[in-house]
């Protein structure tokens, strides 16, 4: 009967002493999590508007200067993307908890070393349709607004698309600066596009099919470059 209490009394002991170890690193890893949200606040304030409460246009540029990458980046973007900011331009303090948590980067030196990775995963093809059509979101910019002007939708095709679909992107820009029926670009013409450069052969558009639900600016578009090929 001893033995049975002294092992008893032993297990008692051990389970104690997990259960102390268990408390101890929930402590430890709880006061990490708040250090750790503390500086990515303290990095928020420093270049957030006292008056606004947000990080501004100018308080962007300040954070573009101190990463070493233009206002214009794309990066600058896939950070918006992250954070899942809704205006453009300006960031709140739960967007950027949001997104440098996600990031783990409480320091401007950890938040630079985090943009090739950023840019990593956003790249990846079940992220990037998702990123593509943020784009799009983040630069509507009035109540109700669900078109963009040709001029800006040039200019973000070139940003995000660019890269990936030189050609396609290139060619499209400038139809869209030389025709005359569209002054404006919705998400389905927007979307339509993308699902154009993933799927119909270029140049030859030899499985480009004008039956299928393609938006009108796309039969526009194959028309206009069929026309300058012959």
């Amino acid at each position: 009967m001893r033995r049975a209490s002294s092992k008893k009394a032993s297990s008692n002991s051990t389970t104690s002493t997990n259960s102390s170890a268990m408390d101890l690193f929930r402590s430890a890893t709880g006061k990490a999590a708040t250090k750790e949200l503390e500086r990515i606040d303290q990095l928020f304030y420093s270049y957030s508007n006292e008056s606004s409460g947000m990080i501004d246009p100018e308080g962007i540029e300040y954070l573009c200067s101190d990463l070493e990458v233009e206002h214009t980046d794309v990066r600058i973007l896939m950070l918006a993307w992250k954070m899942q900011a809704e205006k453009q331009g300006y960031f709140t303090l739960e967007e950027w908890r949001k997104g440098l948590k996600a990031l783990h980067a409480d320091t401007i030196v950890k938040l630079k070393k985090a943009l090739p990775e950023l840019e990593n995963e956003v790249r990846r093809p079940s992220n990037y349709v998702e990123f593509y059509s943020y784009a799009f979101r983040y630069c509507l910019t009035e109540e109700k607004q669900k078109s963009i002007d040709i001029e800006s939708i040039c200019e973000l095709l070139e940003l995000v698309l660019g890269s990936q679909f030189p050609q396609q992107v290139d060619l499209f820009v400038q139809y869209l600066k030389t025709q005359v029926d569209y002054k404006v670009i919705n998400m389905d013409q927007w979307m339509g596009f993308y699902r154009f450069c993933n799927e119909i052969s270029f140049p030859d558009f030899n499985n480009y099919d004008e039956e299928l639900a393609w938006p009108l600016i796309l039969d526009n578009f194959v028309d206009w470059v069929k026309s300058k090929q012959s």
